[in-house]
Formats: C-alpha cells, sequence, structure tokens
C-alpha cells in the first residue's frame, strides 16, 4: 500500500531505524507516534558569570559538553537554542535563577519532562529552567496522598503509589511529566473515574516571578489554586505538586485492532459503545499504520484502545461487546495491571521523531466526524500518525466549568490528529497535511481544543477558545501574579 502523498511503501518505511519506535501492544512489537516559540524579553547576550557562581556545574551554556544533550526535547522538529540551561537542584535554585532572569530582562521557558509537542521548554536566547533534578517523591498510603517535585515523570510517580496499592489518574505515556500534563489538564485512563490529573491536585507549591514560594491550594491563595488546574505554565514554576490517590483496582484493558474495511463500521460501534459506557470504563478508537508483528502491519488500520478499573468480572463483562465485535484482526485486550496500560502508548514517549497535532473538543461523533477521519485514513505521514479519539465525560463532567481552569467538561470527545514521522524534509508537506485535516475537523468541533495537544503556531484565538468562559478569570489571575508576564513561553495568557 502506498502513501498517498509520497509514493513510498508504508512497509518500507516500517524497516530499519523507523521500526525501532513502537506502540508497546502489551507485549508485542512496537512503533511509534506522536513550532517553535520565540523567547520574548530580553536575551542573554552578556556573560552569566554571576548566574554560574551561584548554580556552579548545575548551569549550562552553549560551549559545555552537556549543552546539546541539555537542550533537546522529545519532538524532534524543536531545534531550540537556549542562551543557558538552569538544571535546578530544589527551590533555592529557582528562586535564584528566576530573581536573576527577571531582574536582567532575561526571557526563561520552563521544562518539567520536556515532552510538550510544541516545545515549549526551550526558547532561543532564554534561559530554561530545568526541573528533571527534582525527581522526589512522598506517598502518604493513610490520608492516600502523594507529593512529588515538578521533574517527575508518570512511569516514575506509578512505581512509588502502585507499591502501596494506590494510583491517580496521570498520562497515558510513561515518560511524560507530571508538571506539564497536569497544568494543561491531565487526560488519562482513569479520567471517567477519577477526573483528571488537575482535579486530583490538593496543592502545589509554586515559585511566582516576583521570586515568591506560594502554596496554593483550596485555603491558600485558592484564585492560584484555581488557575493551575488546567491553566497551563502561566502563572509560575510549579515545584511541587500534591496528589489525591485512590484505591488500585484489578485492571481489565489492552488494545484490538482492525483491517481498514472496518473502519467506518469500527467507529459506528465505538460511538454506540462509549454511549453507555459506565464510568470505570475509558475507551479510545482511532486509525494507525499497522505495527510490526501483527496482522495489519504495515496497513492501514483501526484501533480501539480500552481500560477498565473496578472488579475483574465487571471489567471483563464490559470488554465483551468489543470482543464480539468484528472479529479483529487482533486482540490485545483481557486482565492486565495498571503498568502495562501506561506502557500501551509507551514509544510515543521515545524522543527522535518530528511531531506536529491537533486537536477539537467535540460534543458528539457525527457520521460527518467519521467519514472525514475514513476519507484520510490513507494519508498518514509514517511511521506512526495516528487519528485518536479519546471518550470523555464521566468524573470529568462532575465538576462544573467553571470550578477549574479547565473548561469543555461538557464535550463528549477529544479528536486528534497526531503527525509524527523522521524526516525533516518532509516537515511542509506533513505539517500542511496535519493543518488542513484539522481545520476540517474543527468545523464539527465546540472551539475548543486540549492545550497539550497544541502546537506552537496556534496563536491568541486558540488559547481563549481551550478556556472559554474561564479566560478573563485567568487574566486576572495572571495580572495578579505575573502582571509582566515573565512566564510566557507558554500556551500563553497575557496579563
Amino acid at each position: 500500500m502506498k502513501n498517498a502523498k509520497r509514493g513510498i511503501t508504508r512497509r518500507d518505511m516500517l524497516t530499519g531505524s523507523a521500526a525501532a519506535g513502537g506502540l508497546a501492544l502489551l507485549g508485542t512489537p512496537t512503533f511509534s507516534f506522536g513550532q517553535t516559540a520565540r523567547a520574548s524579553g530580553g536575551t542573554a547576550t552578556a556573560g552569566l558569570e554571576d548566574l554560574r557562581k551561584l548554580l556552579g556545574d548545575s548551569l549550562v551554556i552553549p560551549g559545555d559538553d552537556a549543552y546539546e544533550s541539555s537542550r533537546k526535547v522529545w519532538n524532534a522538529m524543536i531545534d531550540k537554542h537556549p542562551a543557558a540551561i538552569a538544571r535546578c537542584n530544589g527551590v533555592a535554585d529557582i528562586l535564584q535563577v528566576v530573581n536573576y532572569a527577571r531582574d536582567r530582562n532575561i526571557a526563561v521557558s520552563v521544562r518539567g519532562g520536556g515532552h510538550n509537542v510544541a516545545g515549549k521548554a526551550v526558547r532561543d536566547g532564554a534561559i530554561t529552567i530545568d526541573l528533571g533534578r527534582m525527581h522526589g517523591i512522598w506517598v502518604d498510603p493513610k490520608t492516600k496522598r502523594a507529593r512529588a517535585q515538578g521533574g517527575v515523570r508518570w512511569g516514575a510517580f506509578d512505581k512509588e503509589t502502585l507499591a502501596l496499592n494506590l494510583v491517580t489518574t496521570g498520562g497515558t505515556v510513561a515518560t511524560t511529566g507530571i508538571g506539564g500534563l497536569t497544568l494543561g489538564g491531565g487526560l488519562g485512563w482513569l479520567m471517567r473515574k477519577h477526573g483528571l490529573s488537575c482535579d486530583n491536585v490538593l496543592s502545589a507549591e509554586v515559585v511566582t516571578a516576583d521570586g515568591r514560594l506560594l502554596t496554593a491550594s483550596q485555603s491558600e491563595n485558592s484564585d492560584l489554586y484555581w488557575a493551575i488546574r488546567g491553566g497551563g505554565g502561566n502563572f509560575g514554576v510549579v515545584t511541587s505538586f500534591e496528589y489525591q490517590l485512590h484505591d488500585l483496582e484489578p485492571v481489565v484493558g489492552g488494545m484490538a485492532l482492525y483491517p481498514a474495511s472496518m473502519l467506518k463500521d469500527m467507529f459506528h460501534f465505538y460511538r454506540d459503545y462509549t454511549s453507555s459506557a459506565p464510568d470505570s470504563v475509558t475507551a479510545m478508537a482511532g486509525i494507525l499504520i499497522g505495527p510490526p508483528g501483527t496482522p495489519v502491519e504495515g496497513q492501514t488500520a483501526g484501533l480501539i484502545a480500552v481500560c477498565h478499573s473496578g472488579s475483574a468480572s465487571d471489567g471483563e463483562r464490559a470488554m465483551r461487546p468489543i470482543k464480539a465485535f468484528g472479529p479483529p484482526a487482533a486482540d490485545f485486550i483481557g486482565p492486565t495491571s495498571y503498568s502495562a496500560m501506561q506502557s500501551l502508548f509507551g514509544a510515543a514517549g521515545q524522543p527522535g521523531s518530528r511531531n506536529y497535532w491537533r486537536s477539537n473538543f467535540m460534543s458528539g461523533l457525527s457520521d460527518d466526524v467519521i467519514d472525514t477521519m475514513v476519507a484520510h485514513s490513507d494519508e498518514l505521514p509514517p511511521p506512526g500518525t495516528l487519528i485518536l479519539v479519546e471518550h470523555l465525560g464521566g468524573a470529568i463532567r462532575r465538576l462544573g466549568d467553571q470550578e477549574t481552569a479547565f473548561s469543555n467538561r461538557g464535550a463528549d470527545y477529544n479528536v486528534s490528529v497526531l503527525g509524527t514521522w523522521l524526516e525533516a524534509a518532509e516537515d511542509d508537506d506533513n505539517i500542511a497535511w496535519v493543518r488542513s485535516f484539522g481545520d476540517e475537523l474543527k468545523a464539527f468541533a465546540t472551539g475548543g481544543a486540549y492545550v497539550n495537544y497544541m502546537a506552537g503556531d496556534e496563536g491568541t484565538a486558540s488559547v481563549r477558545a481551550a478556556y472559554e468562559s474561564n479566560f478573563k478569570r485567568l487574566v486576572d489571575v495572571k495580572r495578579k501574579y505575573d502582571p509582566t508576564n515573565f512566564f510566557s513561553g507558554n500556551q500563553n495568557i497575557a496579563p
């Protein structure tokens, strides 16, 4: 089967280095899927000797051995050259960098896991506040709470909580940083049962632009607490999060793959299935290039990925309709573990691919939306582009749109085009394809989009639409805590 735009066989593209990445199908072979912002404010054109005296070898500048590796982020399209990278060991380092940069009008960015598709963690000529060394995690099984520093990734967080049979909603890729995902909302396998990642935040420690360390909670700085739960990294550097944990329950889930001839029927089935699914089920559907070692290898294929958290018997009952439909070309659904579910899309967290995405919240999955997705199904840039539909609702909707900064809680689905390829020479064609496809889907959308899936070029109007009626209140909070827009390296809400 040929790629419609490039005349390259998908099987050819899945050999060699392209086949090395991957979607971990619970132990089967794998495949991978997944612009840049200019620094505002001044640039660090002068020497950084004073900051080097404060941070020592923790400050990396151009010419240092660690500079090239330190400036790279997950999305290989991002090629930014910061003036310096401050590998902070704790709050004191963050305070020193914030005060130094603010007093000299030097732009900053904040890096947690570096997994953001827009590459907001690094900026040309800025100082990167890198939290990667701040990876402490403390779990209290009595109160079912965990505190984790801003550089922690979900895989490490899960390891600590699962050891005590506790869990909270994390992302669907274990290498994603907790910070960026939580600040933007936090979709994950447990979201329909336990809410978004941001819904499970009980408090956070935040370094603000004026060099203060504040606690944000329901009882302290409650406006800041409201804003960081979905409002992105606009308000300061979150040095740690405190999360509500939940009892770990048996998990039944995994993935089923379907041939291209079944795509339309698959989406119709998925729509019917999700319309009556209990809150204990989170289900996703999509279109991908079949991974190696499966009956649909190198071909256009459909997927349904699902996770049930609850009793094993209820889980098996919830999976029966999926197993009965089709039949699928490959069925990897059954009793499993939460950590295995977190690894299902594991290779999406591996660096090296080039990524450009679009997403749209939708109030339903109409026949027109399904037809549009199927019409583009044979155009996916290899090796890892994915059309993904995520079912929302459930616990997400138990909070009102104004209770946290994350709005769009009334949406039923998030429909995304996640473009992923390997060669820089293909950037223009693939970006244009994702944009065009995303614009087509926007005609059926609510107008909002998930900020964590936004590319770097979507602009103020898209950010405003993502927050809907909460935008004005977010501006007010921004004006209070960051009136000069010091923290602008994000999906920015200007004061």
